[in-house]
């Protein structure tokens, strides 16, 4: 990483760390873009330049997350199934956040903010539909033969992110207490039928 790349790199951490902590002292609605942008010393040029949109502060640009979860998906053996290179994804996902905490604020937001909620699921619908290719050609034989491959790898998406909405949920109700990804296998072991 040149020093260019190291400095965008940092404005742009700055910003969200601005971000975060306007919108949970103030919320969401009640913070302005102009506020954040001079917190952070930033102009809002600049700060529209990193962040497309005032959702983008919160949730990260589409863009950069599907690219990180579909290069995760593309990176795993061959012989990894979907359902263990979905986990390695969202394991990649989670990795962004800073801290525990940050994770913990930056959810907790989400979840409480209706508008933030429906960028977040909306974003969500993309990314799964981006991902069908990529689940479909993890899909083995011993699926049953009904429905589609599309179909199937829609449905191990849904599930897949339905089980992170339960962890998510059990998360957010203990504070951040426990791992994140420890609870979403928990999730996905009890709609598989396995003991957790």
């Amino acid at each position: 990483m040149n020093l260019r790349d190291r400095t965008r790199q940092l404005a742009v951490q700055e910003i969200l760390d601005t971000a975060l902590r306007l919108f949970t002292e103030q919320g969401f609605e009640a913070t302005t873009i102009a506020q954040v942008a001079h917190e952070a010393g930033v102009s809002q040029r600049t700060l529209f330049r990193y962040f497309g949109t005032k959702e983008d502060l919160v949730g990260g640009a589409q863009d950069e997350f599907v690219a990180l979860v579909g290069t995760t998906l593309r990176e795993q053996p061959d012989d990894v199934d979907a359902w263990t290179a979905l986990r390695e994804a969202l394991a990649a996902a989670l990795s962004v956040h800073a801290t525990p905490l940050d994770a913990l604020a930056r959810f907790r937001l989400i979840h409480t903010t209706a508008s933030l909620r429906a960028a977040y699921l909306g974003k969500r619908v993309r990314l799964q539909e981006e991902l069908v290719p990529l689940v479909e050609a993890r899909l083995d034989g011993s699926v049953p033969a009904a429905g589609s491959a599309t179909t199937r790898a829609r449905a191990v998406l849904g599930t897949v992110f339905g089980c992170f909405d339960a962890a998510m949920a059990t998360w957010l109700d203990h504070d951040g207490e426990g791992d994140l990804l420890d609870l979403y296998d928990e999730a996905v072991a009890a709609v598989r039928g396995a003991r957790a």
